[in-house]
């Protein structure tokens, strides 16, 4: 089958965040006199915010301190320190170009997904932006929540066959959880492992292959 409405997740899947992100946690653990090597956070690649400083034993109050350091660090530097996969603008442009209407649904809070958008100028290929709220409230049990608002947005009836494409198993639990098929991606952050146990509909190795699936010609 091919589909109509395409869901993105942003980091892991469009871009590598992995500098900017690494870097922002590092800066939000050590001011908790945590010291973390950058390798050993991109398994934090993907998640909430709050589910991460959960797993380092943060509780309370002490999560949103961290939160708010993160986001000192990232607003002004990591939100830049980023790059886009090979490949992804022009499968973008192509997928407008046959019809399909696409998405960003992203763990991400919705402001600092748009300004990295517009910073690689991949805002144009988008009709609509599902990150979370600053406060971390849309994503508190995963990512079920900013599907369905992308849904509601672009395909109130559901007439349209949606997929929800990503790296992690976030993406594929919550395409599951709104009922709709997922792709998983494994050029990100994401092992094929972690994809495959989650449930993801399907598993990509590469853009070009994405493309192909999207439009149905290597069913």
């Amino acid at each position: 089958m091919s589909y109509g409405l395409c869901l993105f997740d942003l980091d892991g899947t469009l871009i590598d965040p992995k500098l900017g992100i690494t870097k922002s946690f590092q800066y939000a653990l050590a001011s908790f006199g945590v010291h973390a090597e950058p390798d050993s956070l991109t398994r934090f690649i993907g998640p909430p915010l709050r589910e991460t400083f959960r797993i380092y034993g943060f509780s309370g109050s002490d999560i949103e301190k961290a939160v708010d350091k993160y986001r000192e660090y990232f607003a002004e530097t990591g939100i830049y320190n980023n790059t886009i996969y090979p490949g992804i603008p022009e499968t973008l442009q192509k997928l407008l170009d046959s019809g399909k209407i696409l998405a960003v649904v992203t763990s991400k809070v919705t402001a600092y997904t748009v300004r990295i958008l517009e910073y690689h100028n991949l805002v144009k290929y988008f009709s609509f932006v599902s990150g979370d709220e600053m406060d971390g409230s849309l994503t508190t049990s995963g990512k079920r929540e900013v599907i369905r608002i992308a849904l509601d947005a672009l395909d109130p009836g559901r007439n349209m066959s949606a997929v929800m494409i990503g790296d992690r198993k976030h993406d594929i639990d919550g395409a599951r959880e709104v009922g709709i098929d997922s792709i998983g991606n494994t050029w990100g952050y994401g092992s094929y492992n972690e994809l495959t146990t989650a449930g993801a509909t399907r598993i990509v190795d590469s853009v070009n292959e994405l493309y192909n699936l999207i439009m149905g010609s290597n069913e």
